[in-house]
């Protein structure tokens, strides 16, 4: 069982940059998957980006690859996502989830992910 608390969100003009975080407790936490969603405004939930339990293996939403990075910290069971250069269509609600299994699949989907956080609100503004 894992429990996860993001932080981080907030209100930036396009260009700026935020760090959202994600604390977790349960002492399975280095041993899932975790990955970033965001759901905006009447659309659907969609995969950010993911890290392996290691976190050597890593993958992106095309939309956010050299903008976006995904690390974590074991020791601290914290994930985190650094986000810069950012712009308007990167305004939503931001989640942290944990895998069902150990790895990490293809396609990040939400079905692939059994634990959620409450979500944190990024706001970019032109």
């Amino acid at each position: 069982q894992v429990q996860l608390v993001e932080s981080g969100g907030g209100s930036v003009q396009a260009g700026g940059s935020l760090r959202l975080s994600c604390v977790a407790s349960g002492d399975t936490y280095s041993s899932h998957c975790m990955g970033w969603f965001r759901q905006a405004r009447g659309k659907e939930r969609e995969g950010v980006a993911q890290i392996g339990n290691t976190g050597y293996y890593t993958d992106y939403h095309d939309s956010v690859k050299g903008r976006f990075t995904i690390s974590r910290d074991n020791a601290k069971n914290t994930l985190y996502l650094q986000m810069n250069s950012l712009k308007p269509e990167d305004t939503a609600m931001y989640y942290c989830a944990a895998s069902r299994g150990r790895l990490c699949l293809r396609g990040m989907g939400t079905e692939d992910f059994g634990y959620w956080g409450q979500g944190t609100q990024v706001t970019v503004s032109s």
